[in-house]
């Protein structure tokens, strides 16, 4: 519940400033959507350590991607293929789900690393893109009965707080600076997920 707070409310202040955010972002969403339902097939028969190894593999090419992407792009952004927005939608879909985490962080390596989109563009599409499947969760979260309406409901309106001053932080900081801490934050939890996973 508290997803759908932060990741609408951040998206709306996002849109005002990013191009194509809309756009782009909801043929990403679309494409997750069904990369989702297609996952379903086939992940139960995949061993839980085969997708923790997985996930450290795509932490490890964020952070490399990250590292190797320029702090800011300098190329003009032209509208990209609906056809590709939708296929890599698909993509990080079924990676997510199988994985268990929100698609985010799979999808912003592709962004940057791909298809050359700014780092806090990328960014703002990742948060946007999250939409999707927090208001999936929250449904089926519902139907089945285990919603906690009230807990959400308080860290939901706690998280609008930290996501406003989040995005006048990112807007402010310098793209160097933003490339950073983003690295950072990655390492963080590829340091993390090592450790739970071998120690």
């Amino acid at each position: 519940m508290q997803m759908v707070f932060s990741s609408i409310y951040g998206s709306i202040i996002n849109a005002k400033k990013t191009k194509g955010l809309l756009r782009d972002g909801t043929i990403l969403g679309v494409g997750a959507s069904i990369g989702g339902m297609v996952s379903g097939y086939f992940l139960p028969a995949v061993p839980d350590i085969y997708l923790q190894y997985l996930f450290i593999a795509s932490l490890l090419y964020t952070v490399y991607t990250i590292f190797k992407a320029p702090a800011s792009q300098t190329i003009e952004q032209d509208d990209k293929s609906f056809l590709v927005l939708l296929l890599i939608g698909m993509f990080v879909g079924v990676m997510a789900m199988s994985i268990g985490i929100g698609g985010s962080l799979l999808l912003l390596p592709i962004l940057v690393g791909f298809l050359k989109y700014d780092l806090k563009v990328a960014t703002a599409l990742g948060l946007f893109f999250v939409i999707f499947s927090s208001i999936g969760g929250f449904i089926s979260t519902s139907i089945f009965g285990n919603m906690l309406y009230l807990e959400g409901a308080m860290v939901g309106v706690g998280s609008l707080i930290g996501v406003y001053f989040g995005i006048k932080v990112k807007d402010r900081v310098k793209s160097t600076s933003y490339k950073k801490y983003v690295l950072l934050l990655n390492l963080l939890v590829l340091t993390v997920t090592i450790y739970k996973t071998f120690f």
